[in-house]
């Protein structure tokens, strides 16, 4: 799979080097950076924490409670996918820091927001919104931005597989896969960044990938605008399909606003689970509650 995305670089007129290394290995990945400055002369533009080891194992353990799940499922989902993250974070700053530059995007998940798929998904992804937010403060004195990325659903080939397989998740894909984005609208989101001049006044933030389609003007590979999951109207017609033909007169540009997020992740209020629409047939409500 590494040698054949390095070809597609290649053919799109870039230069990849396909390299193996388990993010959850210290060692593993201290040799990566090692090795970019030997063959790179320690120059690191950009970071994209990527990796991610518990889709198997939130599939195997589906339905169960954290107290009936064996408890190597933290590691399972949260070694590379946030463990990880953190040391290619801590590699990454020692050669963007001294250039006085550099990106770092931490590929989380709205799973972050609200209770989804199990304990340590959720944990694991609010986690790397914090570590995003938290690195960024003290990387900002030296230039170098850091964020979190929220895509939605994608069709990686693992989700595909699972869509046309007969496990718990298969119905469910297939009813929402016309409403994912493809691997690529993430590297999208990712150039734009790059690209942009003000890359700073992002750091720190948690980013959505139909905000940042929006905000610089691209589209998914296919043709069709990258699905935006915090449409209202988007959000109705996935909650009671049969009413979509009255949703579909709601305007795509109304929008779920980010103060209701913002006050839904309170976690000093009381608020109902974020159940995920993978494997749910009813979903928890959004209740906002302003009081002292």
């Amino acid at each position: 799979m590494l040698a054949r995305a390095a070809v597609e670089v290649a053919a799109r007129g870039g230069r990849c080097v396909p390299v193996v290394c388990d993010s959850s290995r210290e060692e593993k990945v201290a040799a990566l950076f090692q090795r970019l400055r030997q063959e790179e002369g320690g120059r690191l533009d950009v970071l994209v924490s990527n990796a991610f080891s518990g889709v198997g194992a939130i599939v195997g353990q589906a339905g169960l409670r954290f107290w009936e799940s064996p408890a190597i499922l933290w590691d399972e989902i949260n070694n590379a996918g946030l463990r990880g993250h953190y040391l290619c974070a801590h590699h990454a700053a020692r050669l963007m820091v001294p250039a006085g530059r550099g990106l770092i995007v931490v590929i989380s998940s709205p799973g972050g927001l609200g209770y989804m798929f199990n304990v340590p998904y959720g944990v694991g992804k609010a986690a790397c919104d914090r570590l995003a937010a938290d690195c960024a403060v003290e990387l900002r004195p030296y230039g170098v931005a850091c964020l979190a990325l929220w895509p939605g659903l994608v069709r990686t080939e693992l989700l595909l597989k699972e869509a046309e397989g007969s496990g718990p998740w298969a119905v469910p894909l297939q009813r929402m896969i016309g409403n994912s984005e493809s691997p690529e609208v993430s590297g999208k989101c990712v150039v734009a960044l790059v690209s942009d001049p003000a890359v700073m006044g992002h750091s720190g933030k948690v980013l959505l990938t139909p905000d940042l389609a929006r905000r610089y003007h691209f589209w998914d590979v296919d043709g069709k605008p990258v699905y935006n999951y915090l449409s209202v109207r988007n959000v109705l017609m996935t909650l009671r399909p049969g009413l979509a033909y009255l949703f579909r007169l709601i305007p795509e540009c109304i929008r779920i606003p980010k103060w209701a997020l913002t006050l839904y992740s309170n976690k000093f209020s009381v608020r109902q689970p974020l159940h995920a629409a993978w494997g749910k047939k009813k979903f928890g409500k959004l209740t906002i509650k302003l009081c002292p």
